[in-house]
């Protein structure tokens, strides 16, 4: 089932539930929008709301935990292997941020 069909069902449902009846704004034109910006907002708005955290979320809060345990490593036998483990976390969000324009674009 596509994204597109089952966020159709979820609004038939509500407007037969009486849900989409008197809200704020309705009647009213949206407000204007930078293109891409809104979309981008509204898709980490509802996985915040459904207590999912986005996995490029998880990756940045582990690569600042990272960079800290390579300052305490620095100079020690373990820096390199600290190190690789950033460089592995770093790559591993960029990935993830770059899945993400393209699913929003």
């Amino acid at each position: 089932m596509s994204f597109k069909s089952l966020a159709e069902r979820q609004i038939l449902k509500a407007q037969a539930e009486g849900q989409m009846s008197n809200l704020e704004g309705e009647g009213k034109p949206l407000p204007a929008r930078a293109p891409g910006a809104y979309d981008t907002a509204a898709g980490m708005r509802i996985m915040a709301d459904a207590g999912a955290v986005p996995k490029e979320i998880e990756l940045k809060k582990e690569i600042d935990i990272q960079r800290k345990v390579v300052k305490e490593a620095e100079g020690t036998p373990n820096w390199k292997k600290e190190m690789a483990k950033l460089a592995d976390l770093q790559l591993r969000h960029a990935i993830e941020q770059e899945a993400r324009k393209r699913f929003f674009t």
